[in-house]
């Protein structure tokens, strides 16, 4: 049986430096690690464009979400826009300004992302991904349960 501390103990560590590689982007910019994730979301998911797609899929807070696009939107980073088919539905897009930070912070994810798997073969890479995508598809069909009983 796997020892899930260690697995836990690895998202706290990388997190730690993924979030230090950001920093210089985060004060450079005078923007929150949650105002990042927002762009980078966008930035990474075309067809996700909503504040419930980035609260649902980055498991984030309703009010850290309405908090980062109110001050990305005031900064003229970000852009709200009404859907053409539901008014209801705002759609959020990132604007030119946005854009070069936005890109940088991808920048800065794939250098994190690169150092973390450095050292792995194609073979070792693949099993991995389809081990990723079988212990994901886990986490969200026990994410909706109460517990295991």
């Amino acid at each position: 049986m796997m020892d899930i501390s260690r697995g836990l103990r690895f998202y706290q560590q990388f997190h730690r430096f993924y979030n230090r590689c950001l920093t210089p982007l985060m004060e450079r910019q005078q923007l929150s690690l949650r105002e990042i994730q927002v762009l980078l979301f966008l930035a990474n998911n075309p067809g996700c464009d909503t504040a419930r797609d980035v609260e649902k899929l980055r498991g984030l807070a309703k009010s850290q979400v309405s908090a980062a696009v109110e001050h990305l939107t005031g900064r003229g980073l970000l852009r709200r826009l009404p859907d053409q088919r539901d008014r209801r539905i705002v759609r959020l897009s990132i604007t030119e300004a946005g854009w070069p930070i936005a890109r940088e912070a991808q920048r800065i994810q794939a250098r994190c992302g690169g150092a973390l798997l450095e050292g792995l073969s194609r073979e070792e890479l693949t099993q991995m991904q389809g081990i990723l995508e079988k212990v994901l598809a886990n986490g969200e069909r026990l994410a909706g349960k109460e517990s295991l009983e």
